[in-house]
C-alpha cells in the first residue's frame, strides 16, 4: 500500500497546500501535479491535473510529520502507519467522488473517509 520512499515535503506552507482525500498526504498543488500521491499512485494525479482537484482538498486542519510511520504511535493513531514518510493532515474535510472510490475498490485499496 505505502511506498518505501519518503513522500515529498511541501515546498511551502501557504494556501496552495492540499491534502489527499484518501491518505491525507499534504503537498502543494504543483507537487501533486508533478509527482502525484506517493501512497495513491493509482489515482494518476501526475498524468491528469483534474484528478488533483478531485482527489485532494485545501480543507484540512493541522499537519503531522511522520518520519518513521511504522514505529510511531501518532502515525498509528492517525491511521498513516503504513504510508510513506511525509507530512499528513490531522483531519480532512471532504470525500472522494464515487468514481475515485471505484478506482480504490478496483485496486483492492480500502477507502475510509478521513473526516
Amino acid at each position: 500500500m505505502g511506498s518505501q520512499h519518503a513522500a515529498q515535503i511541501p515546498t511551502s506552507f501557504g494556501k496552495e497546500l492540499r491534502a489527499c482525500l484518501r491518505c491525507s498526504l499534504v503537498k502543494t498543488y504543483n507537487q501533486f501535479t508533478d509527482t502525484g500521491c506517493e501512497n495513491c499512485p493509482f489515482f494518476n494525479m501526475d498524468q491528469d491535473n483534474d484528478r488533483v482537484l478531485e482527489c485532494t482538498t485545501p480543507n484540512f486542519a493541522g499537519v503531522i510529520a511522520a518520519m518513521e510511520p511504522p514505529s510511531s504511535w501518532a502515525a498509528r493513531w492517525q491511521r498513516i502507519s503504513k504510508f510513506a514518510p511525509g507530512c499528513y493532515a490531522l483531519s480532512v474535510t471532504g470525500m472522494l467522488p464515487e468514481e475515485m472510490q471505484a478506482i480504490c475498490e478496483h485496486n483492492n485499496v480500502r477507502y475510509v473517509p478521513r473526516n
